[in-house]
């Protein structure tokens, strides 16, 4: 690709990712799963326009996201498969994030808080984005539906990168859904643990697809983390603190520290910005976290002085095959 060919398609990006999202809110992928569709079917599907459905589908075809036979019909391919709702760590939820307008306005005002300093989301609406999910269910849904797959993926990962030898009970900390959770219960018999959330992320019960023995070493309490959490000798925090400024970072992490037991560990699962290969990621990541929940992502030196202001010892930084590195926190003897 010619350079200004390429600078041209990186400015028009929006226009992709907006082709993306109705087609994950219209639920294309799920309708075509079964069977190939021909245009006007697959519109009474999924109660579109016939004419501009087709339009959505030109550009998708071209993007590869499905195909179209010689028939007229379409498919997906392996990406508009990713699309779906039923698979593991589908992607369905993440691209449904931006059909909530409060998100896209948001985006198209990166320029206000380049120039200030201030969170883009709070700027524009007038809330912080915690607030708005809790005062609108659907995009809370959406936003809920897009932690757990993303979690899911990495779940395992995490869950296996870490021994918890002598340790018996772990808190997820913000842990949503607690899919980390449950595959940390199930990859670790001699545990028990805790989701803990605010009440409108927290859930009833563990997945329908938890084993027994997961579900009876499962608990949830609901709370807020800067006031106090269950205490345990092993804490999850899964990409919590990038929401967060410094100063709110370090409250969460001496929260944490208040109610960790003797010889215990404070888990922290994030993305850092000195990770060899993942660069583009987590710079884009940084920048969400300044339009949307007002945090940042950080490097492994920036994450240990963290701990240090919250009396804790960066121990060890533990990679894993996914996105994100688990940093392990000790109490600080001097502390």
């Amino acid at each position: 690709m010619e350079p200004r060919d390429e600078l041209s398609s990186m400015i028009t990006g929006l226009r992709r990712s907006a082709a993306l999202s109705v087609a994950a809110e219209l639920g294309i992928s799920d309708e075509v799963a079964a069977e190939p569709l021909m245009i006007g079917a697959l519109a009474t599907r999924v109660g579109a326009d016939e004419d501009t459905l087709h339009r959505l589908m030109r550009v998708l075809v071209a993007l590869g996201i499905y195909a179209e036979d010689t028939e007229g019909r379409y498919s997906n391919t392996t990406l508009g498969g990713l699309l779906r709702s039923d698979v593991p760590g589908s992607l369905r939820p993440l691209a449904r994030t931006f059909q909530d307008p409060a998100t896209w306005g948001a985006w198209g005002h990166l320029a206000h808080s380049v120039r200030t300093g201030e969170n883009t989301f709070e700027a524009l609406h007038g809330v912080d984005v915690w607030s708005y999910r809790s005062a609108h269910s659907a995009a809370n849904a959406v936003f809920n539906a897009t932690m757990t797959a993303l979690t899911s993926r990495m779940a395992p990962a995490v869950a296996a990168a870490h021994e918890f030898v002598g340790l018996s009970r772990v808190v997820d900390v913000g842990g949503g859904d607690g899919v980390l959770l449950e595959a940390v219960l199930d990859r670790y018999e001699h545990l028990t643990g805790t989701v803990f959330d605010l009440p409108q992320a927290l859930p009833s019960a563990p997945s329908a697809g938890a084993s027994e023995s997961v579900a009876a070493r499962w608990s949830a309490v609901s709370g807020d983390f800067f006031e106090s959490v269950p205490a345990a000798d092993a804490y999850l925090l899964k990409k919590v603190l990038h929401d967060w400024a410094d100063e709110q970072c370090v409250e969460i992490l001496t929260t944490c520290r208040r109610s960790l037991k003797p010889g215990g560990v404070l888990l922290v699962v994030e993305t850092v910005l000195d990770r060899p290969g993942r660069e583009l990621d987590a710079a884009l990541s940084d920048l969400n976290m300044l339009v949307m929940p007002g945090g940042r992502e950080r490097t492994s030196a920036e994450f240990a002085a963290l701990f240090a202001a919250a009396g804790l010892r960066l121990s060890r930084v533990i990679d894993t095959p996914t996105e994100v590195v688990v940093l392990e926190g000790v109490v600080d003897a001097d502390a």
